[in-house]
This record gives structure tokens, sequence and C-alpha cells, in this order.
């Protein structure tokens, strides 16, 4: 090994290509790193936020991608140190931090999730993303391949968009579009009202501006958009679920039983 930290999520985000993520709810077993890597995706994130899975078996998991070269995020249950540390002190090269609303939760994030000076994450000593081994200029290489994403969720974290992309340290900002359609009051799947467009317009013309990344979140459903906001300029799509794939292939399969003539 070298002394060079990866990500292939910031590698492919840094010349402009749209990076592939898909999310791990249900499996618990570090075999899924391999499942995703063979599929073809850049990066994957495990669901603390919506799942019973542990830190514990985050962690492994983590630790296999590590070795298996691709990017693990957590998306976290609560934008907290005692999450966002133990995430990445255990093998996570990311955070998600759902429902933020301001620049100033955005900081938070931000300093639980990179040294300083950039944040003000707790030193933990030897970390398995250098593969436990003592680097030079540690704590700037870790920072740089960390990637922090905070999601928007709410009409607040809208309004608050040119604030929270200008903060030093956030990487993708991401809209949770189905939590957004619930947070303004609209009916849930209405994806094609204009208030979604003019969400994905103002977070594209803000990050922009900062030079951040935008992130397409609960769209699994509908392709036609996902290719509609990446023509905008996101360049971050989360696909759907382990348990989602998993659910539209066994119903494909019992349908096509189904339909076996005697």
């Amino acid at each position: 090994m070298t002394d060079t930290l990866r990500s292939t999520v910031k590698e492919k985000l840094a010349v402009g290509e749209v990076v592939s993520s898909m999310t791990v709810r249900l499996v618990p077993s570090v075999e899924i790193v391999q499942v995703i890597k063979s599929a073809g995706f850049d990066s994957f994130y495990i669901d603390l936020e919506h799942s019973p899975l542990t830190i514990e078996t985050t962690n492994q998991i983590a630790t296999t991608a590590l070795a298996a070269g691709i990017d693990c995020f957590a998306r976290v249950p609560a934008n907290t140190p005692d999450y966002i540390s133990r995430v990445l002190d255990g093998g996570c090269m990311g955070v998600i931090a759902p429902g933020v609303a301001s620049a100033a939760e955005a900081q938070a994030v931000v300093d639980a999730a990179k040294y300083a000076p950039i944040g003000a994450r707790g030193v933990s000593g030897a970390l398995p993303v250098t593969g436990f081994r003592p680097i030079p200029d540690l704590y700037a290489k870790v920072n740089a391949v960390t990637t922090v994403i905070v999601m928007f969720e709410s009409g607040a974290a809208l309004n608050a968009a040119d604030d929270i992309a200008a903060v030093d340290g956030v990487d993708i900002v991401m809209i949770g579009t189905n939590d957004l359609l619930a947070e303004l009051g609209l009916p849930a799947g209405d994806f094609d009202n204009p208030a979604i467009k003019d969400a994905y317009r103002r977070t594209i013309d803000a990050c922009s501006k900062h030079g951040k990344h935008v992130g397409v979140g609960g769209l699994a459903s509908r392709p036609d958009l996902v290719a509609e906001f990446v023509e905008m300029g996101a360049r971050y799509v989360s696909t759907g679920t382990d348990l989602n794939f998993l659910l539209a292939a066994a119903r494909e399969k019992a349908a096509a039983v189904a339909k076996l003539e005697l």
C-alpha cells in the first residue's frame, strides 16, 4: 500500500462524471460489498436512519469496502459526533446527514466529520482508511478523501441553499425528494409537481456557485427525472435500496412463473 488515499466518488466528481450509488438497508453481511462492486456501482451507503443495522455491522461492511476499493458511506440517524465520528473511525469514507436546514447545521456536520483546520473531528489514532498505518500528513489526507453529504428535505433547507452550499467542507447536497414532498404538503409520489423541479434548480444553482455537487435521492421509480436533473447539473445519483432491488427481481420471477400455461 502507498500513502496515497483515494476516493472514487471524489475523483469522478472532480472531472464532472456522474457517480452511481445504492443503499444498503437489508443485508447485514460483508458479501454485499462484492455484489455492489460486481453490479458496477461507484459507491454505496448504509442506511442507519431507516434500518436496524448497527454501527458494528456498518464498520465491518465499510472495512470490506476499503479492501474492495469502493466508497462506503453511512447515513446517520442523528447528525451528532457520536454517530458521525464512529462510522468514519470504523471505515466509512463519508457521511450522509439527513434533514440539514441551515448553514449552522451543515457546519456542525463538517465539524464532526473533518479534522482541523476544516472541522473539529476527534483524533482516534489508527484508522481503517489508512490500513491502520501511520502516514505523513494524516489529517489532511483523510480530510481530502472524506465525503460530507448533507440532505435537503424541507422548504427551510431550500431557502438556505446558498448559505449551506457555502459551508467549507460540504461536498454534496443531496435532495431527499420523498421527504421534501411530505414536508411541502404535497402528495406522495407527486414528482412532477413544479415545486420539485424548482427545488433541484435552486439547489443546483447554489451548489454551482460554491463549487459543490448535487445528489438525486428518492427517484428510483423515475429514471426520466433522474436523467433530467443530471442534465441540469446533478452528479451523484442514489439509485435505490437492496430491499427494493430484491423485491423487484422477486416479483418479476414470481409473475413469470404465474403466467406459465399448463
